[in-house]
């Protein structure tokens, strides 16, 4: 078969999958090796038999959470890339969401079935159930363990409940005009963000159980995600309108100048999206099939990854940033390594000129590094690391011959 050029930031698929329907269920072969078809690695995980909804890094990313349409939760190891536990037999119809419950073993599922069930992930068993009524959408656990939310519709609305047992703490009604399409709490567990198909942003306290924050009209289209940066100061919402925007929670700037605009990233509809911990990368995943690395610094779209071979529905970054999750309704998770992807050149192209500066090419090792407009080329003709390994030597000179 005749190689295919392929875009060096893009990882297309390749030639035909000739393993077997257990190898590709993953119970056949041995540990997973990165594909090297690019310059960002991939491996792709195979076990789902219908659209996977949402793809979550854990347990210090050396685990990966999913679920489906096909009514089941998988829990993956990501060197092998084979499934540790099956959870099936709880719900009937697509599972929606999952999330995991900080400090614990334990995590949730929430289904169109109605259904939310806390499962013990290491023995599969089903530690509770609760059914408060109508379609779940999303949930999504407080950072100390303690709570869980979940959206339902078609009340527009969302139940607080008690993680332990799955009791209802507070449920909140017509909170939004339409689906809510996602909920989720912030990383200090004050407040609850949910977006909605009816284009707005809200924040609800959870001490004073009242809407801090309602944004009317944030996108132009349907609302489909958002996540916060780790210290809560910013929220992110993709939406179908193609586009993410940032929101200045801290400030409150967005409440006279609204969010902060990022597209051209995507040619569809943006269905999610992730931030790093140290909030230095966002990710998006969108139906046009690719995942887009966003470098929040210059605020600029620096890689696009390409191989999914259907609409792309969940992102999820490692705690390192090192590593990429995303989901796809082409029934596989692919996990990407992206930790050296700061070092190609066309990423670097992008930053610099988001950012003012220029490449230039070390005299020594041959690669290229980013300078500073401000500094003269004449005394960078090496990278850094290049620099570092012949420190130049210092040579005092002789001070001028004066006389007396």
């Amino acid at each position: 078969m005749a190689l295919k050029s392929t875009d060096p930031l893009s990882v297309d698929e390749g030639e035909e999958d000739e393993r077997t329907e257990e190898e590709k269920r993953g119970g056949g072969g041995g540990a997973a090796a990165w594909s090297l078809e690019s310059q960002v690695p991939v491996k792709i995980l195979r076990g789902h038999t219908d659209s996977v909804t949402a793809a979550r890094l854990c347990f210090s990313d050396r685990r990966i959470l999913s679920c489906s349409s096909d009514c089941t939760a998988i829990l993956w190891d990501t060197d092998s890339c084979r499934p540790l536990r099956v959870f099936s037999g709880a719900h009937q119809r697509t599972i929606t969401d999952c999330a995991l419950i900080p400090n614990t073993n334990r995590m949730l599922t929430v289904s169109w079935d109605k259904k939310m069930v806390s499962w013990d992930m290491e023995t599969g068993q089903i530690l509770w159930k609760y059914q408060p009524g109508g379609l779940l959408t999303s949930c999504s656990s407080s950072s100390d363990g303690r709570l869980l939310v979940c959206a339902a519709d078609p009340q527009n609305g969302m139940y607080v409940v008690d993680a332990a047992g799955g009791q209802i703490q507070h449920h909140v009604s017509d909170h939004h005009r339409s689906t809510i399409t996602q909920c989720r709490f912030d990383p200090q567990s004050q407040r609850i963000a949910t977006v909605s198909e009816d284009r707005s942003v809200k924040l609800l306290d959870l001490c004073s159980h009242k809407t801090t924050v309602s944004i009317d009209n944030a996108h132009g289209n349907v609302i489909a995600n958002c996540c916060f940066t780790s210290d809560g100061c910013f929220l992110c919402t993709a939406s179908w309108d193609k586009t993410l925007k940032l929101w200045d929670l801290h400030s409150g700037g967005f409440r006279c100048h609204g969010g902060t605009l990022l597209q051209k990233g995507h040619e569809g509809s943006v269905s999610s999206c992730s931030f790093s911990a140290d909030g230095k990368l966002l990710v998006s995943g969108s139906y046009d099939k690719t995942v887009a690395l966003w470098d929040m610094p210059s605020l600029c779209q620096t890689v696009t990854l390409k191989g999914h071979s259907d609409w792309v529905t969940d992102v999820s970054v490692s705690a390192d940033g090192k590593l990429l999750a995303s989901a796809s309704k082409d029934r596989t998770i692919r996990l990407w390594n992206i930790e050296n992807t700061e070092d190609i050149p066309q990423v670097m192209k992008k930053k610099t000129q988001a950012t003012g500066s220029q490449i230039v090419q070390c005299e020594e090792c041959g690669k290229p590094f980013p300078v500073c407009r401000l500094q003269s080329s004449e005394l960078l003709t090496k990278c850094v690391f290049c620099r570092l390994k012949t420190p130049t030597v210092f040579r005092p000179q002789l001070p001028p011959h004066t006389s007396l």
